[in-house]
C-alpha cells in the first residue's frame, strides 16, 4: 500500500482526498520509483482545487514533477537504485502524476538527477527552475548577453519568475521584477539578486502597441495585456521569451513591435522537451544553483499538507517553490 494525493469525479461531484491505494492500481509502465519528492506547482493547484480542466481523465494522482529512486526496471537503460526525476509529459494531467508515494512509468519520460543535486534540491528546482533555464537558454540563442540591458520578469513571486530572476542574477544581467507584492521586494532584492522592482500593474491593463523601450528581454509567465505590453516595451532586437498565462492566454497585442522594433518572441514548452534539451538545461541548472539559494525560494510541506497548501496557492498566498516530501 503507499499513500497518494487522489482526484475523482462523479457526476458533479469533484472530490480531491488523500487515499492509500494498492501497487496493484498503478498504471502500467517500465520503471517503479519509490518516490522521496514531489512538489505544488500551478498545475497541481488547478487540478487539486477542480479550478481549470487540467485534469483529462478520472481517477488521477496530480503532480507533473516528482524525484525518487528506481525500485524496478525491465528497461536497460535503468537500474534499481538509480536516482531519477521527471518533469511535465502531461503527467498529473492525462496520467497519473508524482504526488504519491509510487510510481510506474516507461523510462522515456525520465530523467537522471545530477550527481551533484540532491533528490530534494532537485524537486526545488523542478518545472519551474528548468522552465526558467530554458527561457534563459532562448534569451542566449536570439544573442542576449548581460551587455545588451535589463532583463524583465513578469510573475516575479511565482516559482519560475522566483528562479528566473536568481539565475539571471547568477549569470550577471540586471534584472527589473514585476510583482504585485511590494512587501516581497527585499526577497526579491536581497535574495534573489533583482535591481529594480516595478508594480505589476503597469503592464496589466491595455497599453499602446508600441510604448517606449525599457529592456532588452523579458521572461513572461504572465501572458495576455501583460505579454502584449511587454513586447510593445521592448529595445530594438529584444527577445520575449513566453512560458507562462497566469492572466490568460489570449495575447490582445500588435504586430508593430515585431516589424518596427525586430522583437522576437520565443514561445517555451516545457512539457514535450527533447532529452537532449533536457539534460542541457539540468546540467546549467546544477552549475549555477546552491542549497542557500534553494533554501530561500522554498518551503517544505508534508504529502498531507497538500491539499490545503494548493488552495493557498490559488490565492496567491505562496511565494517561490513548494517541495513536497511524500
Amino acid at each position: 500500500m503507499f499513500k497518494a494525493i487522489y482526484i475523482e469525479k462523479a457526476e458533479d461531484q469533484y472530490q480531491t482526498t488523500l487515499k492509500e491505494l494498492d501497487e496493484s492500481q498503478l498504471p502500467a509502465g517500465e520503471v517503479l520509483i519509490d518516490v522521496h519528492y514531489s512538489t505544488l506547482n500551478y498545475k497541481d493547484g488547478l487540478a487539486i482545487t477542480g479550478s481549470g480542466p487540467i485534469v483529462r481523465s478520472f481517477p488521477m494522482v496530480p503532480g507533473i514533477d516528482f524525484a525518487g529512486i528506481v525500485a524496478q526496471s525491465s528497461n536497460p537503460q535503468f537500474s534499481a537504485g538509480d536516482r531519477v526525476l521527471l518533469n511535465g509529459w502531461g503527467f498529473g494531467e492525462k496520467a497519473w502524476g508524482g504526488l504519491a508515494q509510487k510510481v510506474r512509468i516507461n523510462a522515456r519520460y525520465l530523467t537522471a538527477v545530477p550527481a551533484t543535486l540532491s533528490l530534494k534540491d532537485s524537486m526545488a528546482i523542478g518545472t519551474a527552475g528548468y522552465t526558467a533555464m530554458l527561457a534563459i537558454i532562448a534569451l542566449e540563442k536570439n544573442g542576449v548577453t548581460p551587455d545588451k540591458g535589463p532583463v524583465l520578469v513578469t510573475g516575479a513571486n511565482g516559482g519560475v519568475g522566483s528562479f528566473a530572476i536568481a539565475l539571471l542574477s547568477r549569470l550577471g544581467y540586471q534584472v527589473t521584477a514585476a510583482t504585485g507584492r511590494p512587501q516581497e521586494a527585499t526577497y526579491l532584492t536581497e535574495k534573489l539578486g533583482a535591481s529594480e522592482i516595478i508594480d505589476r500593474q503597469t503592464l496589466s491593463a491595455p497599453g499602446k502597441p508600441l510604448q517606449k523601450e525599457h529592456w532588452a528581454a523579458a521572461i513572461d509567465s504572465v501572458g495576455s495585456h501583460t505579454l502584449a505590453n511587454v513586447c510593445a516595451s521592448m529595445k530594438e532586437s529584444g527577445v520575449v521569451a513566453a512560458c507562462g498565462m497566469a492572466q490568460g492566454l489570449n495575447f490582445p497585442g500588435s504586430v508593430a513591435p515585431f516589424i518596427l522594433r525586430n522583437v522576437t518572441l520565443a514561445g517555451i514548452n516545457s512539457v514535450t522537451r527533447s532529452a537532449a534539451e533536457r539534460q542541457q538545461a539540468w546540467s546549467r541548472l546544477a552549475e549555477l544553483v546552491d542549497t542557500p539559494l534553494l533554501d530561500s525560494i522554498s518551503e517544505e510541506i508534508s504529502l498531507d499538507g497538500v491539499i490545503d497548501a494548493a488552495q493557498r496557492l490559488m490565492k496567491g498566498e505562496i511565494r517561490g517553490r513548494v517541495v513536497v516530501k511524500v
